[in-house]
């Protein structure tokens, strides 16, 4: 019974870090009209941002099952 409280509070604290990679302040700091690698700076940390966040859930979820 432990385990799935942990794992509840790991799943709760990824909700919080995603509200917060996804919140205005955050990616108001991102948009300077700047490129990388040919894409806008903005595009570039949304993507990896995101890409980021699904991989930690596949690792909390793996470890539910």
């Amino acid at each position: 019974m432990a385990q799935r409280a942990v794992q509840a509070q790991r799943l709760v604290a990824l909700f919080v870090l995603g509200c917060l990679l996804f919140s205005y302040p955050l990616l108001a700091l991102f948009d300077t009209g700047g490129v990388a690698f040919g894409i806008p700076v903005l595009y570039a940390y949304l993507f990896g941002a995101w890409i980021g966040f699904i991989a930690l859930l596949t690792l909390v979820a793996e470890r539910l099952s």
